[in-house]
């Protein structure tokens, strides 16, 4: 059993059941196509022969852009489909149909002249593929008229053309003198811009002043390069001095300045002399001795002496920081070199200053280039943009000048139509429209009427809406035939088998259903596997399903193939079993259940290994003596008896027989007719089971038509595939 749910099924894509739909609904879906097409042909064959004209207008741009400052050559725009649809409209406008009307003096059946509009909706106007074309026809049943009118419509929107070519190019001249003034002030403006900005910033030609400022910073930083060089090596120097003269080189000036004074040296020689005679005296004598007390204050006249001359060549008194006064020429050398290099050094730091302060001016100057440069650019732009919109504009104006006096239009005629010299006929454009109207229709009415129809069409649909397996597929049969045909195909006695009764399954000249009797016994002793299920009630949703015939002609099958085989007429509401085996339904089942009769007397061997309990009287309860104990054990004690016990019951909906009787029974067989019954009354029927908690063994198709089944269901039956077993194994179980 396929796990899809009938909604799934319903949903899906199947073309089969497509074509089943337009099988089933042929007559409909013909009537509708022949009724199309006959429709079609006799618009066609009643109309009027029709003339048809054709002529063609070549479109190129519109003039205005390239007047108002585009500068592009109208020949190399390109046409674009929204121009060309533009353009069918202003063919189709009032203004040129009825200027076309005027011209040829068209007027309706009723001599009014014609409206614009009546004009229009009979020509077509389409752009031709690839290329910029327009393509005009006209039918009438004049020729003449017909090209007439095609002529007139085209030499009317040519006229129309260049008047509206002379109208904008009078607007585009009147627009750009407006814009000349204005024009002519923006550039100006921007001329004086420039120069305003170059005065301001002292630039007269920037890029030069940049290659100059770039060239002179290069220079200058060689020239720093080669003074720091020559820097470092007079600090070297210098240093080098210093530390050979070791003193501050201010204080060797001096001393070298006090060296070289001639007083000065006499007053330190006669001061270094006294100091001597002092130091000698002192020790002979003692320090209150009057020679030592002159010798003391003759050093101290010197010392003031020697003091006074140096305050006069050097400006200070204290001899201490002047240290010796006396230097040696190898001193004074040093003094005088040391004197030279500093000189040197400073010349050469003030050198190297002034460089790097030139170089930083010129530094400055760069940084503000690229500033300078972009607002140089910016009004350089603006000056050029100001230019060449005058420019344009000046030029522009004299070709809206020009345009404006000339009588040329964007469009023109490639040919004129011609009058046609035969009428086109209708019929077989008639034929095609009306078979495919008709088809559309006539598919559009056969799923309508199957949509409408809420039946279970085939045997496929009532197996995914039910979700029970399908046990077989009984196709339809002939009708009742005599009983020579049943008699040769029954061995044994059948003594009690009267004319008027047919069993289809039983007959040679019936072997499609017979198999499919067949196959739906072994299915059913493959469902009893391992359960035995010998008691079956068998039902439907819904009357005239054929339940009864199934319970019959399955009853005779088994019996048939030699098992015993008791089949109970358990519908008390309508009985049918009697009918079918033509036997007198004087007393029955109904006897029994109350007790008036034993089942033994009650039952009827309609033939070899069958035997049949018909209804009886009908009672006023059913249901009152079928759901009783009375019924439940009747069944236990035939159950010893037979090997099969088949229980014809009533429909499902409208009585709870079926159900009840299902409950007593091993198990349950669902006769299902297409086209008999509907999904909702089917759903329902499987939803009554299901509350009944009956066992339901599966379904039981009846009535087939092979024609409206799917393909692999219409193989089963004609190859004698009914159940979910292989082939081998059905036919070794009918064995």
């Amino acid at each position: 059993m396929t796990n899809k749910t009938y909604q799934d099924y319903v949903e899906e894509i199947d073309l089969q059941r497509y074509w089943l739909v337009l099988k089933r609904r042929w007559l409909p879906a013909t009537l509708v196509l022949g009724t199309c097409i006959a429709g079609s042909v006799f618009v066609a064959l009643t109309r009027d022969p029709s003339y048809s004209a054709e002529g063609s207008i070549l479109v190129r741009p519109d003039l205005t852009p390239t007047l108002t400052g585009v500068g592009t050559d109208i020949r190399e725009l390109p046409i674009s489909i929204n121009n060309l649809q533009n353009q069918s409209s202003v063919v189709l406008s009032t203004a040129v149909m009825q200027s076309a009307i005027d011209n040829l003096g068209l007027v309706d059946d009723d001599g009014v002249p014609l409206e614009p509009a009546a004009l229009s909706s009979k020509i077509k106007v389409e752009p031709a593929d690839k290329a910029d074309i327009l393509q005009l026809s006209y039918s009438s049943d004049d020729p003449d008229e017909s090209a007439a009118v095609v002529n007139a419509v085209m030499d009317a929107y040519l006229e129309r053309d260049i008047l509206s070519n002379r109208l904008k190019a009078a607007t585009a001249r009147e627009f750009i003198e407006r814009q000349l003034p204005i024009a002519e002030a923006d550039l100006d403006r921007a001329a004086a811009a420039l120069q305003q900005f170059k005065d301001a910033n002292g630039i007269v030609v920037l890029e030069d002043e940049a290659t100059v400022a770039v060239n002179a910073i290069a220079d200058l930083d060689t020239q720093i390069r080669t003074v720091s060089s020559t820097l470092a090596s007079a600090n070297t120097q210098a240093s080098e001095l210093q530390k050979q003269l070791k003193i501050p080189l201010e204080q060797a000036k001096r001393i070298e300045a006090l060296s070289q004074s001639t007083a000065v040296q006499q007053a330190l020689k006669d001061l270094q002399t006294a100091q001597a005679e002092l130091a000698s005296q002192r020790s002979l004598y003692r320090e209150t001795h009057p020679t030592i007390i002159n010798l003391e204050r003759r050093v101290e006249s010197l010392q003031n002496l020697l003091s006074e001359r140096v305050q006069d060549i050097v400006g200070t008194s204290s001899l201490d920081s002047l240290g010796n006064l006396q230097m040696s020429p190898l001193d004074q050398q040093l003094t005088t070199d040391l004197a030279t290099a500093e000189v040197t050094r400073s010349s050469l730091a003030s050198q190297l200053q002034s460089l790097v302060t030139s170089r930083n001016r010129y530094a400055e100057r760069i940084q503000a280039f690229p500033t300078l440069e972009k607002r140089q650019l910016e009004l350089t732009q603006r000056l050029k943009s100001a230019q060449l919109n005058y420019e344009n504009l000046l030029a522009s104006f004299q070709q809206t000048q020009l345009a404006e006096n000339q009588t040329v239009g964007s469009a023109e005629i490639l040919e004129r139509a011609e009058p046609a010299s035969g009428a086109g006929s209708l019929l077989i454009p008639a034929l095609v429209a009306g078979t495919f109207l008709g088809s559309l229709l006539g598919v559009a009415c056969a799923f309508f009427l199957d949509l409408v129809d809420k039946s279970v069409k085939t045997a496929k649909d009532g197996e995914m809406l039910l979700g029970y397996t399908l046990l077989g597929l009984i196709p339809k049969f002939r009708a009742r035939a005599g009983a020579d045909n049943l008699a040769a195909s029954l061995p044994g006695r059948i003594d009690a088998l009267r004319s008027s009764v047919y069993i289809p399954a039983l007959d040679r000249d019936q072997p499609m259903v017979s198999a499919a009797f067949q196959m739906l016994q072994a299915n059913l002793k493959f469902t009893s596997s391992d359960t035995s299920h010998r008691i079956i009630a068998i039902t439907s949703s819904v009357s005239e399903e054929g339940k009864s015939e199934v319970s019959a002609n399955l009853a005779a099958t088994l019996a048939h193939s030699g098992k015993q085989v008791l089949l109970i007429d358990a519908d008390l509401r309508s009985p049918s079993q009697h009918h079918i085996w033509d036997v007198v339904n004087r007393a029955g089942l109904s006897q029994v259940l109350i007790r008036e009769e034993t089942h033994q007397d009650v039952t009827h061997k309609v033939f070899e290994n069958l035997t049949l309990m018909t209804a009886g009287a009908l009672p006023p309860n059913p249901l009152a003596i079928l759901d009783s104990e009375r019924m439940a054990d009747m069944l236990q004690q035939l159950k010893r008896q037979y090997d099969y016990i088949f229980i014809d019951t009533p429909p499902l909906l409208g009585a709870a027989d079926a159900a009840v009787i299902g409950r007593m029974s091993d198990g349950v067989l669902l006769v299902l007719r297409p086209r008999k019954v509907d999904s909702a009354n089917a759903i329902a029927a499987k939803s009554f089971l299901e509350r009944s908690q009956a066992n339901v063994l599966g379904v039981v198709a009846n009535g087939v038509d092979i024609n409206n089944e799917h393909g692999d269901y219409v193989s089963r039956i004609r190859a004698g595939e009914y159940g979910k077993l292989p082939l081998p194994e059905m036919q070794t179980a009918v064995r």
